[in-house]
């Protein structure tokens, strides 16, 4: 249900969900321009396809923010690109240290850019493939969304994660299927207590789907 005191400059841009409030508290001002920026510039600058503004809360923003409560510490977003979940985590979760991390300049260019704009203070930005990540295991944490299957996420987020740390990577209805096929690279680097949680249930006709492990030495 959308919120009706919510306003958009563009009727293809979808309204506000009632939800949205709860879940970002007093912050939901900071994810409403952030909504509206990735609605109205996202397609042109390559971040967002053409039909997303139209699905961009729902889709996107909603099912990046009731995942918000599951972090803590200094948490690494591999491939963050137009900061989904990025930046709405970091919204959501001013509390929470995040690190994004993007290869491609023009995307770094729209984290920076919004980062200045929302004043988002918890907030680090690496330009660097996750294979690059020049740090070694000093995360606590590392999410991703909408990269790659597990078989060849967990050999680019795992490395990241100190040991007694742990990997929330948001994945589709698939993700059973993506563990079966990534047992191999499960084991190789010592992940255990392999999970998945559908959150939100309650709230949201179509959960999300978190893929969650310790990751090991």
């Amino acid at each position: 249900m959308a919120d009706p005191d919510s306003t958009s400059a563009d009727a293809r841009w979808e309204r506000e969900p009632l939800i949205a409030a709860d879940l970002f508290g007093d912050r939901i001002d900071s994810a409403r321009r952030f909504v509206a920026a990735l609605a109205a510039h996202g397609e042109e600058r390559g971040l967002i396809g053409p039909l997303e503004p139209a699905r961009l809360w729902s889709r996107h923003v909603i099912n990046s923010a009731i995942v918000a409560p599951l972090f803590a510490g200094r948490v690494g977003d591999v491939g963050s690109g137009a900061g989904l979940p990025g930046l709405v985590l970091a919204i959501a979760r001013p509390d929470v240290s995040w690190v994004l991390i993007e290869p491609m300049e023009r995307r770094v260019a729209w984290l920076e850019e919004q980062v200045a704009s929302l004043g988002l203070s918890n907030v680090e930005i690496v330009r660097a493939r996750a294979e690059e990540w020049p740090f070694g295991p000093v995360l606590d944490m590392v999410t991703a969304r909408a990269v790659s299957a597990l078989k060849t996420l967990i050999p680019l987020t795992a490395p990241l994660v100190r040991a007694g740390g742990e990997l929330i990577l948001l994945k589709g209805a698939s993700v059973d299927n993506e563990i079966q096929a990534a047992q191999k690279q499960i084991r190789a680097h010592r992940l255990s207590e392999v999970r998945v949680e559908a959150v939100g249930a309650a709230h949201l006709e179509q959960p999300t789907r978190v893929f969650r492990a310790t990751v090991g030495r």
